[in-house]
């Protein structure tokens, strides 16, 4: 029964560290809009976005987030880095959000998406 339900339980865990990222960069990126509206340029500070630190960690420790804006004006990009290794970490170790919408994750291309 434990080699079941471990595995199960495992990839449970992992689903619920990335949609914790997943929430962070959404978040990350709603407030961008709502800055640039108000500024006429994205922030690369993430205490302006809402969050309590710059870079950001998540709750469980599992990613940290920061924000780039190599030109303000025209376009930001906010990346989730996963800190730990293990299985994860060649899974979904790095999910991005930039200001035109596109969602990227390495090393898989899945991540944003639930798998199992």
């Amino acid at each position: 029964l434990a080699a079941i339900a471990y595995p199960n339980y495992r990839e449970f865990v992992a689903r619920a560290t990335r949609n914790e990222a997943k929430a962070a960069l959404l978040k990350a990126a709603t407030n961008q809009e709502r800055h640039y509206l108000q500024n006429n340029q994205f922030s690369v500070d993430l205490n302006q976005l809402g969050f309590s630190s710059s870079p950001y960690t998540t709750d469980t420790g599992s990613y940290v987030i920061n924000v780039m804006a190599p030109n303000p004006a025209s376009n930001y990009t906010v990346t989730a880095t996963y800190q730990f290794g293990g299985v994860e970490s060649r899974k979904c170790e790095v999910f991005t959000i930039d200001g035109r919408g596109v969602k990227t994750s390495s090393p898989t291309l899945d991540c944003w998406v639930r798998t199992r």
